[in-house]
């Protein structure tokens, strides 16, 4: 059978690409980096010179091969095709001031857009926002319980945990701010429904902590899963899990390994940095897989595996798919309808939920699967891929994104574990 994978191709072109734009960019240091800015070949509107993009981190850099790199890589697109000047900032610590510092620096450097890849920047526009109303805040995947919860605290009350008992105009001011949410349920579905398709019948579930994302990752995934299996007509098993952290140790990849060893096939790591520990687990099992999360993360899976001085080219059919939230088309597409269309109004003050907005072509929508998924002919092919889109876009598929029960399922059999710690 023909297996059709990108893999190679990324793995050998993701770092070259992030490299061309620091070269040309001249560099980085601690507090800021490269700036992509203007040049000859650039073209855009003219007015665009106005708008200064600043990038910050947030406690990563912009090789991370996660959120941060493709937030990054999608803002440098941006100013090439748009002849605007970018930069990024990097925190030198991994808290709200130490982001809110790299703010104030860009701002202060003249940067008045100003986007902030990860729920950690809520702090920052709790807190750096208000003083700044000339500038435009733009936040991805800050939502609304992380804003409340930053806002809620520094009222000097405590949080406790439910979004519909507290207003967010008490506590944060939206009035130069837009933020963007993803509908995880959908990429969880494809990612269960794809990992189904071809041929895993022992999967896994490893969420971070059990947070509202993760558990609409999660559900997601079980649903599609279920609709494969249903169409194919067998009884694949999940085993369902929460680390309760968002970071590998010992005692999750001692958990993660009795499920490989026990015959699990593929495990959708699902919460930050606790992939690591599904890949330690995998490593020792002929065989096993991992399907990665929010970003396509076949290439920080397979250096990961293969360790310092290792060789990540053996590790590059351990990934089967990444379930993404589409941070390159947020970005391009937000920045483009807001410095180049001048629509700001269209989007200051909201927190928009994004999903399909595209049934024709899936890298176009805000969730989709990664470009490296292990495509198979005669399984689950790219076109494949297509055809469940467009049924998602159409509405024929339907994914219910409530978390306040366990998916209804009639084909796959679902084991709950709780929490792990």
């Amino acid at each position: 059978m023909k297996k059709i994978s990108r893999r190679s191709f990324l793995m050998a072109t993701g770092t070259m690409t992030l490299a061309a734009a620091l070269t040309a960019c001249g560099g980085d240091n601690s507090t800021s980096g490269a700036q992509s800015g203007a040049s000859e070949e650039s073209s855009a509107a003219e007015g665009n010179s106005e708008y200064k993009v600043a990038m910050v981190t947030d406690y990563g850099d912009i090789t991370d091969q996660s959120f941060n790199q493709t937030t990054w890589e999608a803002c440098v697109k941006f100013g090439k095709d748009n002849n605007v000047d970018v930069k990024y900032y990097k925190p030198t610590t991994n808290d709200t001031a130490g982001r809110a510092q790299q703010v104030e620096l860009a701002i202060a450097e003249g940067y008045n857009v100003i986007v902030m890849p990860g729920y950690a920047f809520a702090g920052t526009i709790v807190t750096v926002a208000p003083e700044y109303p000339e500038v435009k805040f733009i936040a991805l995947d800050v939502g609304l319980g992380d804003l409340l919860g930053e806002g809620v605290a520094a009222a000097g009350k405590e949080y406790d945990f439910n979004p519909d008992n507290w207003k967010l105009e008490d506590y944060v001011d939206m009035s130069n701010v837009y933020c963007a949410i993803y509908q995880e349920e959908l990429c969880g579905y494809m990612a269960g429904y794809a990992a189904v398709k071809l041929g895993y019948t022992k999967l896994g579930f490893l969420g971070g902590m059990p947070v509202p994302a993760v558990q609409r990752y999660g559900y997601g995934f079980v649903q599609g899963a279920d609709a494969a299996a249903a169409e194919l007509g067998n009884a694949p098993e999940i085993k369902f899990v929460y680390g309760n952290q968002f970071f590998g140790d010992a005692d999750i990849t001692a958990f993660m390994s009795t499920w490989y060893n026990a015959g699990t096939e593929v495990v959708f790591a699902c919460g930050g940095g606790i992939y690591t520990s599904a890949v330690d687990a995998a490593k020792e099992v002929e065989g096993a897989k991992l399907i990665g999360v929010d970003v396509d993360q076949a290439a920080v899976i397979a250096n990961y595996a293969a360790g310092e001085g290792g060789n990540a080219a053996d590790w590059t059919d351990l990934t089967v798919t990444s379930a993404m939230k589409g941070l390159a088309p947020t970005t391009i597409d937000t920045l483009t309808d807001v410095i180049v269309n001048g629509n700001w109004d269209n989007y200051v003050g909201k927190i928009a939920n994004l999903g399909l907005v595209n049934g024709d072509d899936p890298a176009a929508n805000y969730v989709q699967l990664s470009d490296s998924t292990l495509f198979e002919d005669g399984k689950f092919t790219a076109d494949d891929y297509k055809a469940l889109v467009k049924k998602m876009f159409d509405g024929e598929i339907k994914v219910s994104n409530d978390i306040t029960k366990e998916p209804t399922v009639s084909a796959v059999k679902v084991d709950y574990q709780g929490n792990i710690k």
